[in-house]
């Protein structure tokens, strides 16, 4: 074999006729031949990718015509993938030769057969089904086969991920070793294997690769199947790799957000913990820290709350979504972490900041004059001259919605006997009815105050029955003289809640509430915020907390 040593550089007629003759090893003699020419045919396929790696795959083929009969055969041989980094070089090599755009019914086929040798290459059952013809190469290393193949991947992985790592931190060489076009195949190589367990420390390496390039460089078919395992928790990966992800590729994000409204919208609500737990583990409001998913999130849940007509279910999703990702910001330890004026920069920063103070930030002895002080700003911003479309006022209006805590803190205060109600049921009248067209608002809030003065009245009553209710409020609102319902039954259930008459009825009113009204989701929405509200924020209203348990347990709901 000695005639042997001396091959011909690139010569591919000479390194097919020895594949042809070596076969899959099966023989004794054949395998002595191919492990006395492994180290000479390893140098001869990196000599092939180092030539292929400047040239695209058309222009390959048309030069090295004999390329893919023999890549095809030597995948094929145990010996030869296993040796060093040959499985390695052969897998580059099939890369330089896929077509990122195919052209013709031609490239199509070739490179479905290319994907069809990577993975064979990357999975080990295929291998399996080879066993009895490599059996005696691998116990002879003392394997077993599982072993083997298990530890091969595991090789070949590490390689691949140490060569990525390498090629993105290669200082001022900003062309590297690898080409995007060669990451793009790579990514379309473990589209199909997006589950494999080995294959993790790559997926990983690949969704947190930035090769410079202008446009994104990994497959959307592979970008789509991780965010699809992970969505259905058949992969875990760690939080900046996902947050990576749904950065590069928009369709994850928007299909990460909308996975988690149908989650949240098919359960039934039993307590916000719940949900925010729900909120929390979807990842969403981690990634969120970046403004940029903060503000595509937020675009989805606002065409969610349109096509469903604001339903309070989808309203309560997202203030919960924003306490969490509030509290998730607060609780962020990184050095330079975005200002929360980032998160809303087209807003009016300084009725932002005021939204963004969380209850427990501000002394309960000072709720109102907050919520004062949100309220002016507010009512300037809307009656500006300049705010004259619809949608400019839906993104105000949609803005405080975020910060539903603050509306249900207002309609307590008032009940607490707030010195300046009128600013607070401002907010309360812009919240239910922002729009101001044939004085839809100025209406409402005329019948706010109508309601709160006699629920002010009814305050002093130490002993209150349901027919001084009804004679007082509640039998005006059923003669449909009220237009706005919502509103009304928020007042009055703060006012059972909180007042110590109202107390005393609250559990026969707020059953008939439930049972006669268009409001009673929006009545059990109200008692789930406000039972989370008062266990968060550290208010001890003992009274209200078991009241609140009591209503919830007998409509079937439990805080």
């Amino acid at each position: 074999m000695a005639q042997d040593t001396t091959v011909p550089k690139l010569n591919f007629e000479y390194w097919l006729d020895k594949a042809i003759k070596w076969g899959q090893a099966t023989t004794l003699e054949s395998q002595k031949d191919v492990c006395f020419h492994l180290p000479q045919l390893q140098e001869f396929l990196h000599q092939v990718y180092e030539t292929l790696k400047h040239m695209d795959s058309v222009l390959a083929i048309q030069q090295f015509p004999l390329i893919g009969q023999l890549l095809g055969r030597l995948c094929w041989n145990p010996f030869v993938v296993g040796y060093d980094e040959s499985q390695k070089t052969l897998m580059w090599c099939l890369c330089c030769l896929y077509s990122s755009e195919p052209q013709n019914p031609v490239e199509l086929k070739a490179n479905s057969w290319i994907r069809s040798l990577l993975c064979h290459l990357l999975s080990s059952s295929k291998w399996e089904s080879n066993e009895a013809e490599t059996s005696t190469f691998i116990s002879t290393l003392g394997y077993t086969s599982s072993d083997y193949y298990c530890q091969l991947i595991k090789n070949m992985v590490f390689s691949l991920v140490t060569e990525l790592r390498e090629n993105q931190f290669n200082g001022l060489n900003i062309q590297g070793r690898v080409s995007a076009s060669r990451v793009h195949a790579m990514s379309l190589i473990c589209h199909p294997l997006v589950t494999l367990p080995d294959l993790m420390p790559l997926l990983e390496t690949l969704l947190l690769y930035h090769g410079g390039a202008s446009k994104e460089i990994l497959s959307s078919e592979f970008l789509e199947a991780v965010n699809e395992a992970f969505l259905k928790k058949k992969i875990s990966l760690p939080e900046p790799t996902v947050f990576s992800l749904w950065l590069r590729h928009l369709p994850s994000l928007e299909k990460a957000t909308l996975c988690l409204l149908d989650q949240l919208v098919s359960i039934q609500m039993n307590s916000l913990e719940e949900v925010a737990c729900v909120i929390k583990d979807s990842l969403l409001p981690q990634a969120a820290s970046h403004p940029a998913i903060f503000r595509i999130v937020n675009e989805i849940f606002k065409n969610a709350l349109l096509e469903t007509d604001g339903t309070p279910e989808v309203m309560t999703i997202i203030q919960v979504f924003t306490q969490v990702f509030l509290q998730d910001h607060q609780n962020e330890n990184k050095q330079h972490k975005f200002p929360l004026k980032a998160y809303f920069p087209y807003h009016h920063q300084p009725l932002v900041t005021a939204l963004l103070r969380r209850p427990f930030e501000v002394p309960a002895t000072h709720w109102s004059q907050h919520l004062k002080h949100i309220s002016d700003m507010l009512k300037a911003l809307v009656e500006d001259k300049n705010i004259s479309s619809l949608a400019d006022l839906f993104e105000i209006w949609f803005l405080v919605a975020h910060f539903g805590e603050w509306l249900d803190i207002a309609a307590e205060e008032l009940l607490k006997g707030a010195v300046e109600p009128d600013a607070l049921l401002w907010l309360l009248a812009f919240y239910y009815c922002p729009q101001n067209e044939n004085q839809q608002r100025t209406q409402t809030m005329v019948e706010a105050q109508a309601v709160y003065s006699h629920l002010m009245m009814l305050c002093s009553c130490t002993v209150l029955s349901v027919k001084d209710l009804e004679a007082a409020v509640y039998s005006i609102m059923n003669t449909g003289q009220y237009h706005n319902q919502y509103l009304v039954t928020h007042l009055l259930t703060n006012f059972l809640l909180f007042s110590s008459g109202g107390h005393m009825i609250a559990q026969e009113c707020i059953y008939h509430i439930t049972e006669t009204t268009a409001t009673s989701k929006e009545v059990c929405s109200l008692l789930i915020r406000t039972a989370y509200r008062i266990n968060h924020n550290g208010e001890k209203n003992q009274r209200a907390v078991k009241l609140l348990n009591e209503l919830l347990q007998k409509l079937t709901l439990k805080v």
